[in-house]
């Protein structure tokens, strides 16, 4: 009985689970990629909850939508127009760093309480050794990584300056442990993480340090610090762009604006010129229209002074050749008057001859 009662509760939670998972299926079906519930920085591949999940730093599921359809839908979209989700995965990013870094400082302050004061010079030796063990440390994870893709001679290259470092760490060794009591020297000496705040001792072997550095909490903080640098760099290149294409427009608007302008003033001078043309015709039509009215009375001045110009030039003319006959009548008269005179003083000669004969011929007598 107490089977069949847990059997019942059991097919009653799984049926509210597939339920539940069934209903966000759909709600996630209805869900477009520009949704403001779905992560941006899962569509750019570079969400902490995705590459976090399984490390000591674990941060659970990300209370945003995380979806491969969507992130391909994304990847397909983006081709074609810019959706600037970088804005989005950049502001989680620097969120997530910001307090990464917060809790390093915090271990580091913890540290500085707990663990036995030293000198500077004692510690520039052991911040040495530290940097000698992180470079070793990066050194065989890349010699791992390599001899797993099959690259076996570069990682024969790497593991030899492997050895090479160890002979520079085991110097360093040599001196921090020579300048402090021996006592001293054996307590472990922690230094935190720079990339992940995880903790560090001074004397890590190799196995230890190539698993912190090529382990995936350390790898993963990388390749977030890494893509928030270039998605910075991308949003930078992007905003640079967009000014430059506003500023194009903006170009663009304004000899738009001016060509506007222009042809706008072209075409009220234009207007203008019609308006002063058609002003003009007006008054010429009023002008021949006042002519026609005023035609009549002035063909009959015409006409007037036509006969009075007539009647002046006969009038002239006759006086003319009144004139002119008066003056040859005077020329006559004085010609007939002249010739007169002549005859009389031919005739009065000729009887003074006469006489003058008649006295001759009566004086021989």
């Amino acid at each position: 009985m107490v089977q069949c009662i847990f059997a019942s509760l059991h097919l009653q939670g799984s049926c509210r689970k597939a339920s539940c998972s069934s209903s966000r299926d759909e709600s996630r079906q209805r869900v477009k990629f520009t949704d403001e519930r779905v992560c941006k920085s899962h569509l750019l591949n570079c969400c902490p909850h995705d590459i976090l999940s399984g490390t000591r730093m674990d941060l659970g599921e990300c209370s945003k939508i995380h979806d491969l359809a969507l992130r391909a839908d994304y990847e397909i979209a983006s081709k074609e127009r810019d959706l600037f989700f970088e804005l989005d995965a950049v502001d989680h990013l620097e969120s997530f760093i910001a307090d990464c870094d917060r809790r390093t400082e915090l271990a580091k302050k913890r540290l500085a309480e707990t663990q036995e004061e030293i000198s500077a010079e004692v510690a520039a030796k052991a911040e040495k050794v530290h940097e000698l063990n992180e470079e070793i440390g990066k050194l065989l994870a890349k010699a791992e990584q390599l001899g797993a893709e099959g690259n076996v001679d570069d990682a024969q290259k790497i593991l030899q300056e492997v050895e090479k470092v160890r002979a520079k760490k085991k110097d360093a060794e040599e001196e921090y442990r020579n300048s402090m009591p021996a006592s001293s020297f054996q307590q472990q000496k922690l230094r935190v993480c720079e990339v992940c705040s995880a903790y560090l001792g001074l004397h890590d072997n190799d196995r230890r340090l190539a698993d912190h550095f090529g382990g995936k909490l350390h790898l993963g903080f990388i390749q977030i610090r890494e893509k928030l640098e270039q998605l910075k760099k991308t949003v930078q290149e992007k905003q640079e762009k967009r000014n430059q294409e506003r500023l194009r427009r903006r170009e663009e608007r304004e000899k738009e604006e001016k060509m506007k302008k222009r042809t706008k003033s072209r075409s009220q001078e234009r207007k203008r010129s019609r308006e002063r043309d058609r002003e003009r015709r007006r008054r010429r039509s009023r002008s021949a229209s006042r002519e026609r009215r005023r035609s009549p009375s002035r063909s009959r001045e015409r006409d007037r002074r036509r006969r009075h110009k007539s009647r002046s030039s006969s009038r002239s003319r006759h006086s003319r050749e009144h004139s002119h006959k008066s003056s040859r009548d005077r020329d006559r008269e004085r010609d007939s008057k002249h010739s007169s005179s002549e005859r009389r003083s031919d005739g009065l000669n000729g009887r003074t001859d006469s006489r003058r004969h008649d006295d001759r011929e009566a004086g021989e007598i």
